[in-house]
This record gives structure tokens, sequence and C-alpha cells, in this order.
């Protein structure tokens, strides 16, 4: 899909707060209502938008204890291990990736204690060869 210039912008004025209302952003990319409001129906119709979400605040993050898990898996059972990663509440995101390991898990948990637990899980999945846990201490900047 070919973006302009707007549409770029559009993107970036949702990604820092998607609860704007149309006039809020057509003002701010000195667009009508009715030309953003038919910016963003192409936009997820297209598949660019597929959906809007929020972000906690740092007050209500403090405490969580976050961490990014490498793993190693078994190839043929790669699926497998995704299909029972999904099942555990406090694994937020699944990447793979090319190296020596196959996938980076990201877990946000309440407590060590449940962090603990659910290294254990992971672990425990049939098909995971290896991990190895970095605890994140504090984020520089997000974009």
């Amino acid at each position: 899909m070919i973006m302009d210039g707007n549409d770029k912008r559009l993107l970036q004025l949702l990604r820092d707060n998607a609860r704007q209302t149309t006039t809020e952003l057509a003002r701010q990319l000195g667009l009508s209502r009715t030309t953003v409001k038919d910016k963003i129906a192409r936009l997820e119709a297209r598949g660019v938008i597929t959906g809007y979400t929020i972000r906690s605040g740092e007050d209500y993050q403090q405490n969580w204890i976050r961490a990014q898990v490498m793993i190693v898996a078994d190839a043929k059972q790669g699926a497998a291990v995704i299909r029972q990663m999904k099942k555990i509440d406090a694994v937020h995101r699944v990447y793979t990736v090319s190296g020596i390991y196959d996938f980076i898990v990201e877990v946000k948990a309440e407590s060590t204690q449940q962090l603990d637990a659910v290294l254990d899980q992971l672990g425990a999945i049939d098909g995971v060869e290896k991990t190895l846990s970095s605890v994140l201490l504090s984020c520089k900047f997000e974009r």
C-alpha cells in the first residue's frame, strides 16, 4: 500500500493517542474531518490499522516485573510451543528471531514469585530446549 505523508502523520497521531476524535486529528493534519475519517477507514480496510489498544502509565506499571526470555525450541515443535505460550497470561509478546535463539518472549509479572512460576512454565513446555532470561530494569524511551 502506498501511503502519503498525511497517512503517515495520521498513524503517528493515532499511536500517540488513539482516543483523539476525528475532528482533533483533522485539525492537527490540516484536513477535513471527512477526509480523516475516510483515511482511517481505508487504513483499516487495507490492514494497516488492525486494532486500537491502551498503554498503561508508568505509575501503574512501576511495580511490574518485566523480562525477556530467549528460547531455543525443537524446530519441529515451534508451532506447538507458540500455542502453549499463548495460554500463559503473563506472556505478552512472542517474536521469532534469527540467530541461536528461536523466540524472544516478553513477560510481565506482578511479582518475582509470579515471574519465577512463568519461567518454570515456559521451560516445561514440550519442545523448549533452552531458555535465557533477562529482567528489564527501566525503559529509557519508547516510540
